[in-house]
């Protein structure tokens, strides 16, 4: 396993590959869990080589103090990242290596992707995200990228950044990795306590129910039950819930059969913000 912190000791580390051969990167901010693992499984399976990069991206926070309470956990990554591969790079940057002496984001134009759910309570979150994704797929110049679905709108938009910008990359969705009881596997669930950790399960319990309801009830009717869910649960506050057209991640109007919608939430847990979502048709 090859650790590179400069650009110039990654692109020398992937100078050496094979034409023929396909590279593949995950990009990570580290404070790695299962969830991360099945996408660096994935790409090793897929490529003659995968990158992984660890870097945690100031521009992505909309509040100082989550940056500031974001995990580093690099030595317990490495750990992780070993028992998969031994051939892997890892690729650690400081953030004046990605962003030299000016941290700030580039402005995009996601054509409406960004102004929804996350990005309604998230300012300028998306534009964070962006500017790091697109940095690290002209760096590293991968045949394909993996991003989980659990951040389900930031994959449609890494996807809609990709084609707007024309980068010769294919971006490969994975699935939701979840804990026994589950809720969605985050780095935010490590500071949750023991009790409150297992309460959050109820998360995807709702999710579970409001898909069944949608095949019999409509939109609004999902909504208002979930509402009413959550109201009765003291110690999970509730920030949103969306059912949105899966393309366009625009709020349901009227249920098409020809559609497909997703369900999105946030929820605040002793304060601790999750997100989940589930495909409902």
């Amino acid at each position: 396993m090859l650790i590179c912190s400069t650009k110039n000791e990654l692109k020398k580390a992937v100078a050496g590959l094979e034409p023929t051969n396909t590279l593949g990167l995950v990009p990570t901010m580290g404070a790695l869990h299962q969830g991360h693992i099945s996408l660096v499984k994935m790409a090793v399976d897929e490529n003659a080589l995968t990158v992984v990069s660890i870097f945690v991206n100031p521009t992505q926070f909309d509040k100082q103090e989550d940056l500031e309470k974001y995990p580093k956990t690099l030595e317990a990554d490495l750990d992780l990242l070993k028992n998969v591969s031994d051939e892997l790079i890892i690729f650690t940057p400081s953030e004046s290596e990605m962003y030299g002496n000016q941290v700030e984001s580039k402005a995009y134009d996601f054509e409406g992707l960004d102004q929804v759910m996350e990005g309604a309570f998230r300012d300028d979150h998306f534009n964070g995200v962006g500017t790091i994704v697109e940095a690290l797929l002209r760096l590293v110049e991968p045949n394909k990228a993996y991003f989980g679905e659990k951040d389900f709108q930031q994959l449609q938009i890494i996807k809609k950044l990709v084609e707007q910008k024309q980068i010769p990359v294919e971006i490969i969705p994975c699935p939701i990795v979840r804990e026994a009881h589950g809720l969605a596997m985050s780095s935010r669930n490590e500071r949750l306590g023991s009790a409150l950790r297992l309460k959050a399960g109820f998360i995807y319990e709702t999710l579970l129910t409001a898909k069944t309801k949608f095949g019999m009830k409509s939109a609004i009717y999902v909504k208002d039950w979930v509402t009413s869910a959550f109201e009765k649960q003291p110690e999970l506050e509730l920030e949103y819930f969306e059912i949105a057209n899966v393309k366009t991640l625009k709020p349901i109007e009227e249920k098409l059969k020809s559609e497909k919608y997703r369900a999105f939430i946030a929820v605040y847990a002793g304060g601790v913000r999750l997100i989940d979502n589930i495909a409902l048709n």
